[in-house]
């Protein structure tokens, strides 16, 4: 079993495996999100988020889940379009997942194991987001209803700590 954040994998939009250990050294900001939700206009706000910080060492990376009242029922291409077209995403976005139960992907079992919720172990809706620091330590989770941009001093907190 996978121990830190680093240890995992998970599968692009395109199908590609990607290696959570390719983000080493920065900070990220890992948020499962639907295109059908009354929150899928936060994919505007992590997106300018993204680019006022990703040049100071912010990644976000985004996993569909259509666990949620069935809010991203698409494949993988009406995903991309969907998040690039309506919100010009070009943070990362990964194949679509889930998030509670026994399918749920590792990461978010992991997560999930290190930063309990209001519900404990489960994730209440769409756009709940984990916070993790330059050394792949999960730091802080947010609400589905926290606006990116209320992360901003957060993030900016860790962007300046060091390794």
């Amino acid at each position: 079993m996978a121990s830190q954040f680093y240890d995992f994998t998970a599968s692009g939009l395109g199908g590609e495996e990607i290696k959570m250990e390719s983000y080493k050294d920065k900070v990220v900001l890992v948020v499962n999100t639907a295109s059908e939700c009354g929150l899928t206009p936060q994919f505007g706000g992590l997106q300018k988020l993204y680019e006022e910080y990703k040049d100071k060492g912010l990644v976000i990376l985004g996993f569909p889940c259509n666990q949620f009242g069935k809010q991203e029922p698409g494949d993988e291409k009406d995903i991309a379009q969907g998040c690039v077209v309506n919100y010009g995403v070009d943070f990362p976005m990964f194949a679509k997942v889930e998030v509670n139960g026994n399918n749920a992907h590792p990461l978010f079992k992991y997560l999930k194991r290190e930063l309990g919720g209001i519900l404990g172990s489960k994730i209440k809706w769409n756009f709940t987001k984990f916070l993790i620091d330059r050394n792949g330590k999960p730091v802080k989770r947010f609400a589905p209803v926290t606006k990116p941009e209320s992360l901003e001093k957060e993030v900016k907190k860790l962007l300046s700590s060091k390794v």
